[in-house]
Order: structure tokens, then sequence, then C-alpha cells
């Protein structure tokens, strides 16, 4: 796997505006763009709040990890799920680096007959097998999880 990120650096006239703005290119063909938080008045090294921050990515691609897994082990077992939304709350360390130390996962799970035992099963087998994402988050951080069971009615 192979991404190139690049800072997006744009001066105005003088030279002197360097916002931190970044571009990444995916090796599968795909541009995500990333920004910094804004800086304190005068301080010209901030961003512009026009993206998501780096970190946000790594939380929404783990959310998007495990959420994948979830629905493709339901599927597999032939479950008739509709709709799967994982929020992800995360506390990060206060000193550099400032890595995760805590997230949690909860799941809103939808669909017709759907058991809780089948939807933990889903959600502990992304946790602990599947999800490389939360696996490696989970060296720094402590991970839980909750979810949800929404029954849909026949159309």
């Amino acid at each position: 796997m192979r991404v190139s990120v690049s800072w997006n650096a744009v001066a105005d006239a003088a030279g002197l505006d360097s916002p931190m703005s970044f571009i990444a290119s995916t090796e599968s063909g795909h541009i995500v763009a990333m920004d910094g938080a804004p800086a304190a008045p005068g301080d010209p090294l901030g961003g512009r709040n026009l993206a998501p921050r780096p970190m946000e990515l790594v939380l929404a691609g783990t959310g998007g990890c495990t959420a994948y897994d979830v629905v493709l082990i339901l599927r597999k077992g032939r479950h008739r799920v509709e709709r799967c939304t994982v929020r992800l709350d995360a506390e990060r360390a206060p000193e550099d680096p400032k890595v995760f130390t805590k997230i949690h996962f909860h799941f809103v799970v939808s669909g017709r007959d759907l058991s809780a035992a089948a939807v933990e099963r889903a959600i502990a087998l992304s946790h602990e097998k599947y999800c490389s994402a939360s696996v490696m988050l989970g060296l720094t951080a402590t991970l839980s999880h909750s979810f949800e069971i929404v029954q849909t009615e026949p159309v």
C-alpha cells in the first residue's frame, strides 16, 4: 500500500500565508484533503479548518474498517442487515505524541430478525481479528463497544 501526502502551500502576495493544508493521494486513485486547526490570532502556522484533521481521519478510517467488517460478517451469515452506523468517541493523551488513549465504538445496526448474539459476534470478530486499524489502535488505547439493534419491518 502506498500513499503520497503533499503540503498544499499557498502564499499570498507578500509570501506570508502558509496554511497547514495537505492533500493525500492513495494508491487506489483517491484524494483526501486534510487541514489543521486554526491557530491563535497572529500565528501563521495554523490551518483554516477546511478539511478534517489527520487524527480525525485515523478515527474515521477505523470506524469505516470495523463497520465494513460488521456488515460483511452479518451478510455472510445470511443475516438481513440493512444499515450499520458506528459512532466513535475518543480521548487522546494530553502530551505529545497525543495518541488515542480511549476509544468507544457505538454501533446501531438495523435489519430484519437480527439477533444480539450475531451482532455481538460480528463486532467482536472485527475488533479482535479483522479490523487492522482497531487492532493497531488497541496497542495504545483502551477500546470498548456497545450496540443497539433496530428491527425493521418487511416492505
